[in-house]
């Protein structure tokens, strides 16, 4: 029995040591059991941490009390420790240039004790420690430093090829149609650069089109970007139109010259005479043009250009000293209003027609000269003839103009034109009615011809048309509209007193 009592006491004795040794240890441990009721426990702040850094979307508010806590990666290693360092400077050394990295944080320190790690939380977004001690997250997320770094690895991963230029030229494509920005600067070898001409040319979009030749011409030498276009038409005539549009005739006429295109050179080159104000400049830039390789067509209108403006110089020359001298009858009554010079060859004809009309053909101002010389038209020589002596009144040399003789020695009037054209260009020129009436009589179409002798008040037209045709309701109505005791009433009642006349009503 004392043993047996014995046995138990000793029992006893164990079990409350054991007691103490438990209340021991949890009385001078630094973590704390685990309460529901504990909304300020650290592990749990050090959790929200982990999230926060994770998920970079929000950093745990509330303040911290850390100088009781030892401070504990979420790998379960206290932070600041040589592992820890380590593990964490590689992985800020395998981040990719699309993703922002951790600043790295220098392992040179041999030891840190965990009590006086200059490592936190906050150091991991700012990459500095402060005066040995944590920062707590508070500060951490109030601090200006880490405000403008915290947003950049907000940023969804898609967004960061909008500041790297990570796109493929098809994708390039695409944004410039879009409107957005993009560089073309990353894209340096040649495949690259036709690819991107070929996805440009393939979205059938000109301003997407001109803006990768335009970056093709300030990166590829001419000799290869020549070469590339000869076999990619369209991209060739935009490239041809943004040249001409920006005048840059030298690297035009380089494109020409490499792409064989001699007529197409040769017309740039002709057109440099519209920059050319001198007329005897003019004049010798188009005689040196005249051994270009023209097409035959072409090459003919660049030898009456020449001629034209060689036959211009002459005479503005000898008309101005006869317009000044004072002695020259038509220069008076008509003075000119403008130069000769550049003008078309129409209006040179019709110039001569009005100043040197009666001149023998031998002279460089005789219509009949130029006519010959330009291989002037027998209708377009008419027209200007007969606008030009119409102006001047002189009715007699319009009245020649019509009058032919046949082979027996008749003479009728013959016109290239419409005699309604004729009866226009008269009126225009304020013929007087005698005049009119001679070409108004002339046209065929009776309706036509009554509507324009009403107009023009050629009344012997309208009458002797009416009789002509037989039809007296008309002519009776014509005697209304004509005066009272005029000679054209009284023809009208002596046709209709005729009784030789047969009405058809």
């Amino acid at each position: 029995m004392y043993l047996e009592q014995r046995f138990q006491e000793e029992e006893q004795k164990k079990m409350m040591k054991n007691r103490a040794d438990e209340d021991d240890y949890w009385n001078s441990s630094k973590f704390k059991a685990f309460t529901f009721d504990d909304e300020d426990d650290e592990f749990s702040r050090l959790k929200e941490s982990k999230r926060a850094v994770n998920n970079i979307r929000r950093l745990v508010e509330e303040d911290d009390d850390e100088d009781d806590v030892e401070k504990v990666s979420w790998s379960g290693e206290p932070v600041g420790s040589i592992s820890w360092s380590v593990r964490e400077t590689a992985a800020s050394n395998q981040k990719t240039d699309r993703e922002p990295a951790f600043p790295k944080i220098n392992t040179d320190t041999p030891t840190i004790s965990k009590s006086n790690s200059g490592y936190s939380l906050s150091s991991l977004f700012k990459g500095k420690t402060k005066g040995g001690n944590f920062q707590n997250l508070t500060d951490s997320f109030n601090d200006s430093s880490l405000r403008l770094y915290a947003p950049e690895l907000r940023k969804p991963k898609s967004e960061y090829k909008d500041y790297v230029s990570d796109w493929s030229p098809e994708e390039t494509v695409q944004r410039m149609q879009q409107g957005k920005v993009v560089s073309l600067e990353k894209f340096r070898s040649l495949q690259d650069k036709l690819l991107l001409l070929d996805y440009a040319v393939s979205a059938h979009d000109g301003n997407v089109i001109t803006a990768v030749l335009i970056f093709l011409k300030r990166t590829l030498s001419k000799g290869i970007l020549f070469q590339e276009l000869e076999s990619r038409q369209t991209a060739l005539r935009h490239f041809i139109q943004y040249l001409t549009e920006t005048k840059d005739q030298r690297l035009l006429l380089e494109l020409y010259r490499a792409l064989g295109r001699t007529e197409d050179m040769a017309l740039l080159q002709y057109k440099e005479h519209l920059s050319i104000s001198d007329e005897n400049k003019k004049r010798d830039f188009l005689k040196s043009c005249l051994s270009l390789p023209f097409s035959t067509e072409d090459s003919a209108h660049v030898q009456d250009h020449y001629t034209l403006l060689e036959r211009q110089i002459i005479i503005e020359a000898t008309d101005r000293q006869a317009e000044q001298g004072g002695k020259v009858e038509i220069f008076q009554k008509f003075p000119r209003k403008a130069s000769i010079l550049n003008m078309p060859m129409v209006t040179t004809l019709y110039y001569c027609c009005f100043y040197h009309y009666n001149e023998p053909e031998g002279t460089y101002s005789s219509p009949l000269n130029i006519r010959q010389t330009f291989k002037v038209s027998e209708k377009q020589y008419f027209v200007t003839a007969l606008s030009a002596r119409a102006k001047l009144k002189a009715w007699s040399d319009v009245d020649a103009l019509f009058t032919s003789r046949n082979w027996l020695g008749f003479t009728r009037k013959k016109s290239p034109l419409s005699f309604h054209r004729v009866v226009d260009i008269l009126q225009k020129n304020s013929a007087p009615t005698l005049v009119l009436q001679d070409y108004v009589a002339l046209v065929d179409d009776a309706d036509l011809k009554i509507s324009l002798a009403q107009k023009h008040k050629c009344h012997d037209i309208v009458i002797n048309t009416y009789r002509d045709l037989k039809d007296r309701q008309q002519l009776l109505a014509y005697r209304g509209k004509v005066e009272r005791g005029s000679a054209e009433e009284r023809k009208i009642d002596e046709l209709l007193n005729n009784q030789q006349i047969r009405w058809k009503n």
